[in-house]
C-alpha cells in the first residue's frame, strides 16, 4: 500500500503594491533625457578633438541623475508596509513603525525612531492647494446660496459668483492631488498600523545602480577637464 504524496503548502499570495508617482516629474524627465540625448549624440558624432569624449562623459554623468530625480521616485503601499523609492535610497517602512505622515512644504514619513523620510514621488504643490481651496470656497458659497434663497430663478438659474446651479458641486472639500495621496496613505496607516503582518524593522538600501554610473561619469569628466 502506497502512501499518497503530501500536498505542498499553499503559497501565501503576495500583497499587491499600490504605486504613486509624480506625472509632472515623469514628463519632465522624458523631456530632459531627450534633450541630453539629442545634444550628446550630436556632439559625439560631429564633434572634433576631445569633444566626443567630453560629451560621452557628460552623458554618463547626467543621465543617471536625471533618472534619479525624475523617473525613479515612487511610493509603493500595500497592507504590510510602505516602500519609498527616492533618488538615491529605497526605504521600506512597516506600517507599525510609522508614527505619522506629515504634510507641510514637503510630504514626510516620521518613523518610531524619530527619523524622517521625504516622499520625493509625492511633492507638495502650494499652487494646487490654493486652487483646490478656491474651488472649495466657491462650491460652499453656491451651496449656501441655494440653501438660503436658491440663488435666483428656480430650476437652473445662476447663483452666487455666476456659478451655474447645475455645476458639479461634490460633497466634501476639494483637495490637491498630492494631498489626496497622503489621505490614502493615512487611511492605510490607521487601518493597518496595528496589524501583526505590518510589524518589523525599517530597512534602507542605497541605489548603487544610480550612484555608480553618475560617479564614474563625474570622474571621467574631471580627468578630461584636468588634461586640458
Amino acid at each position: 500500500m502506497t502512501t499518497p504524496d503530501p500536498q505542498p503548502p499553499t503559497p501565501v499570495p503576495q500583497q499587491k503594491d499600490r504605486p504613486y508617482r509624480s506625472p509632472a516629474g515623469m514628463v519632465g524627465g522624458v523631456l530632459l533625457l531627450s534633450i541630453v540625448a539629442w545634444l550628446g549624440i550630436d556632439a559625439i558624432v560631429n564633434g572634433r578633438d576631445r569633444t566626443p569624449w567630453l560629451a560621452l562623459a557628460t552623458m554618463i554623468f547626467l543621465v543617471p541623475l536625471v533618472v534619479a530625480f525624475t523617473l525613479r521616485p515612487a511610493v509603493f503601499a500595500n497592507e504590510e508596509r510602505l516602500r519609498i523609492r527616492n533618488p538615491f535610497r529605497v526605504i521600506t517602512v512597516p506600517w507599525g513603525q510609522i508614527v505619522s505622515l506629515r504634510s507641510g512644504y514637503s510630504n514626510e514619513v516620521v518613523a518610531a525612531s524619530g527619523r524622517k523620510y521625504q516622499l520625493w514621488a509625492v511633492p507638495v504643490s502650494l499652487r494646487a492647494r490654493k486652487k483646490a481651496a478656491v474651488r472649495d470656497a466657491r462650491a460652499n458659497a453656491q451651496r449656501a446660496a441655494e440653501a438660503s434663497g436658491r440663488g435666483g430663478r428656480r430650476g437652473g438659474g445662476f447663483g452666487l459668483g455666476g456659478l451655474s446651479r447645475d455645476a458639479d458641486v461634490s460633497d466634501g472639500p476639494r483637495r490637491a492631488e498630492t494631498d489626496k495621496v497622503m489621505d490614502d496613505l493615512r487611511e492605510l496607516l490607521e487601518t493597518k498600523g496595528e496589524s501583526e503582518t505590518a510589524q518589523g524593522e525599517v530597512t534602507v538600501r542605497w541605489a548603487y545602480e544610480i550612484a555608480g554610473p553618475a560617479l564614474a561619469g563625474a570622474v571621467l569628466l574631471a580627468i578630461l577637464v584636468a588634461m586640458g
